[in-house]
């Protein structure tokens, strides 16, 4: 991740954890023990403080919504304290106010958004609109076998990747990427942001998942150990010279924006649209996006890729979910000012 991208991030959850600490009252909520913490809730009296009520409701009516639920914070044990009124229960990473797919839900499980006029057009979708989170695609492989990605939101058909605080779209290492199908098909791989990476290292254990992009949770490599990818470029000669040395590693060629490559090709083989949606304060993620998008070679897939920022969406929602998406996200439509961030004190 550059500098930039870091800078834009940090930025991003620094804001919406100010936001949250205020909305959280009189919420069931805890605080992270990071400085600065982040707001996690918790579901009390049928409504839980990171969603829209209307969009909780329905999502706790739809079993197949809410087994989104199943999928547990990663850190919880060591970044969070347990839930008050409930310590028997573990934390989700729904629970997280810098959760991308909480804040997808929230929007898309509202009553009458998917089915939207409004919405379908700008989205250029036709067809049955019932939302779809965590849909499994099956991406194929050069060796005959599927990659069975997880994208997050499927509607009608039209695939949607969501960010919010995440740092990046993921480095990968080339043999990974290039062992899909259709990447030569689709991309010019000469065109592709390219990068050199340390390989087979462990990684890290991070207070908050959501800082990052779903790592490695494509079936491709679950053989293969979890790795911190480390961008050579962005190391001194001194700094490097003392990593390889440590290491005992190799040297490995990547790519950058390995979740939008991936994507691009979950949407080719389903014959599928692909879109990004992703916040206006994050300039970097649409920049990692619009450079792939240059190396797509083929004419017919190019025309179906797409982005959006959250704000652009804000404009066509209901009224009082547009409240709530200011209140809790800062999130308004373009040409709106957002509501002032304030420090919340022990004397509010």
């Amino acid at each position: 991740m550059t500098g930039e991208a870091t800078w834009y991030a940090s930025q991003l959850r620094l804001e919406l954890g100010l936001r949250n600490r205020r909305f959280a009252r009189g919420h069931a909520h805890v605080e992270s023990y990071g400085n600065p913490p982040v707001i996690v809730y918790a579901p009390h009296n049928g409504r839980h403080g990171n969603f829209f009520n209307p969009a909780y409701a329905a999502i706790v009516a739809r079993p197949e919504w809410l087994r989104r639920f199943d999928k547990v914070h990663a850190q919880a044990a060591r970044s969070l304290p347990k839930p008050a009124l409930d310590p028997s229960r573990r934390w989700r990473e729904l629970d997280s106010s810098m959760s991308s797919d909480a804040l997808l839900m929230n929007i898309f499980c509202t009553p009458g958004v998917a089915e939207s006029p409004t919405i379908q057009n700008a989205l250029g979708i036709e067809g049955d609109p019932s939302p779809i989170f965590g849909w499994k695609a099956r991406v194929p492989l050069i060796s005959g076998r599927f990659d069975r990605t997880e994208v997050d939101l499927k509607l009608a058909s039209l695939l949607i990747e969501a960010k919010l605080t995440e740092g990046d779209f993921q480095t990968r290492e080339a043999s990974i990427v290039e062992a899909y199908r259709d990447f030569d098909a689709v991309f010019d791989r000469e065109l592709l942001p390219r990068v050199e990476l340390f390989s087979a290292r462990r990684k890290e254990p991070v207070e908050f998942p959501e800082a990052y992009s779903q790592e490695f949770e494509s079936d491709i490599d679950a053989a293969i150990p979890a790795v911190t990818q480390i961008e050579l470029q962005a190391l001194s000669p001194s700094a490097l010279a003392a990593e390889a040395h440590n290491s005992n590693r190799a040297r490995v060629s990547g790519y950058v924006s390995y979740q939008l490559i991936r994507n691009v090709l979950a949407a080719f083989a389903a014959n599928c649209s692909f879109c990004v949606l992703h916040d206006q304060r994050r300039p970097d993620l649409r920049e990692e996006w619009f450079r792939v998008m240059a190396a797509v070679k083929n004419a017919e897939m190019r025309v179906r890729l797409k982005v959006l920022t959250w704000q652009e969406l804000a404009a066509m929602l209901p009224g009082e979910l547009q409240e709530f998406l200011d209140l809790k996200y800062g999130i308004v439509a373009p040409g709106k000012i957002a509501s002032p961030v304030e420090e919340v004190t022990d004397l509010d």
